[in-house]
């Protein structure tokens, strides 16, 4: 008969160097049993006990899962190196210095602990101009890396972070070229913000009118090109349009651009070059291409309820006649619930339309009553009409009306051709015809300009 034995085995203890057993938590309190079968009786024989100690894991430190940002650190000036962070928060408060060598001890106390609300308490310099010191510092610095004129960079030692901290987006080159045109001009903070974002701006405006006479490299012609841009946003003759032009010849710096603006002033342009939308009578109808970020950007804007081609008269009547603004906050209010809105910067064509305004969507601009151009049947566009002036007066205006009666689609006809059907009324006078924006990727920058 096969009985069971029971049988111990003496663990393996490691030994370090003084002959102690190491200590280990894998090891059990108990010995290590081993089963065989024999034919003799159980006896069991002397067990051996053996001892571990488990050794307690020590809690991770302690770990801030969010850190707000903070940018790189500037290098310290060596004269500032050994100073320790009350030194550094006096040196910040009586503003010791030049600002741009003090403004790399920002970060530097950022490093040991302190936060833009503690160094405002301790020095008396905001948040904000915290930012705006720390980074016009970087951009400074880039600028002596870039080699630019010192003449030029030592104009900006005194109250020069504003200005520079205006013109952080550009690449280095255009950092460069725009700080010698902001010293040559003289310019304030305004200024340095307008030309930075014309710079940024100019190559997304690629296929509008004489945008080919500008010279990107130069920042004058894109800030020229800026106002003139401008200049059409307002009424063909008007004092606006001309001051923008003015503006816009001042800062030209290429003589191709001098040449545009000066036929713009003069007239010139129009005649040599027939604007969309340009009938055979010389009435124009704005044909206007609306950029991105331009409705961001807009000081006012302009809500609309759309209407699409195919909605037939009863949909155009029924579309909200009033939407504004109300409130501290301008909240906007309709008269009633509609399914679509457009949101247009406050062009002058439709800022000053009160009730009755209206978008009317088409997929493509081949409704409108003059010589069709390529792109007509290629984009999208948005008719904007004043629902509030129906009669047909003009011979040379524009009106919106429908086709084969009530049901029928849109269409823009002009006033003499509807006067020869003997029609009176239409739904609505055309204002201003929009085109949708472009998505361009001129504007990137290439490997060099990446700091």
């Amino acid at each position: 008969m096969l009985s069971p034995t029971l049988n111990t085995h003496k663990p393996l203890f490691l030994s370090s160097s003084n002959n102690k057993p190491f200590s280990s938590p894998f090891l059990s309190q108990q010995p290590l049993f081993i089963l065989h079968l024999s034919k003799t009786p159980f006896k069991p024989t002397k067990t051996l006990s053996v001892s571990a100690t488990r050794i307690p894991s020590s809690p991770p430190p302690y770990q801030q899962l969010y850190q707000p940002f903070r940018p790189p650190p500037s290098p310290i000036p060596s004269q500032y190196k050994s100073l320790d962070a009350p030194s550094r928060l006096e040196i910040l408060s009586n503003r010791l210095g030049l600002w741009y060598e003090y403004a790399p001890l920002i970060p530097s106390l950022f490093q040991e602990g302190f936060t833009p609300p503690s160094i405002e308490e301790a020095t008396g310099i905001s948040g904000v101009e915290q930012n705006r010191l720390v980074v016009g510092a970087q951009v400074r610095d880039s600028l002596v890396q870039s080699n630019t004129d010192p003449e030029i960079v030592a104009s900006f030692d005194l109250g020069g972070a504003e200005l520079l901290y205006e013109i952080r987006l550009l690449s280095a080159t255009q950092r460069s070229a725009a700080a010698r045109f902001i010293v040559v001009n003289k310019m304030d903070t305004k200024g340095a913000q307008d030309l930075a974002r014309a710079m940024k701006d100019f190559p997304r405006r690629r296929g509008d009118k004489f945008w080919e006479s500008f010279d990107y490299v130069l920042p004058g012609d894109c800030l020229s090109f800026m106002y003139y841009r401008q200049s059409r946003e307002h009424k063909n003759p008007s004092e606006s349009r001309t001051n923008a032009l003015q503006m816009a010849l001042e800062v030209a710096e290429s003589e191709k651009a001098k040449s545009a603006i000066l036929k713009e002033l003069e007239g010139g342009g129009e005649r040599k070059e027939r604007a969309e939308g340009e009938t055979a009578d010389g009435v124009r109808v704005p044909v206007v291409r609306l950029k991105i970020g331009e409705v961001a950007e807009a000081t006012s804007v302009v809500v609309l309820p759309v209407c699409r081609s195919e909605d037939g008269e009863r949909k155009i009547v029924e579309a909200p006649w009033e939407c504004k603004g109300q409130g501290e906050f301008g909240v906007v209010v309709a008269e009633k619930a509609w399914e679509r809105w457009v949101v247009l910067p406050g062009w002058e064509p439709v800022l000053g339309l009160g009730r009755g305004g209206v978008a009317v969507a088409f997929p493509d601009a081949r409704v409108l009553p003059w010589k069709a151009n390529r792109w007509y049947k290629e984009e999208s566009i948005l008719v904007v009409a004043d629902r509030g002036s129906k009669e047909v007066k003009a011979d040379d205006g524009f009106y919106l009306v429908t086709l084969d009666g009530a049901g029928g689609d849109f269409k823009v006809e002009r006033g003499s051709a509807l006067k020869e059907r003997n029609v009176v009324e239409c739904l609505g006078t055309v204002l201003l015809v929009v085109r949708p924006p472009r998505y361009e990727t001129d504007d990137q920058l290439s490997d060099e300009d990446w700091e």
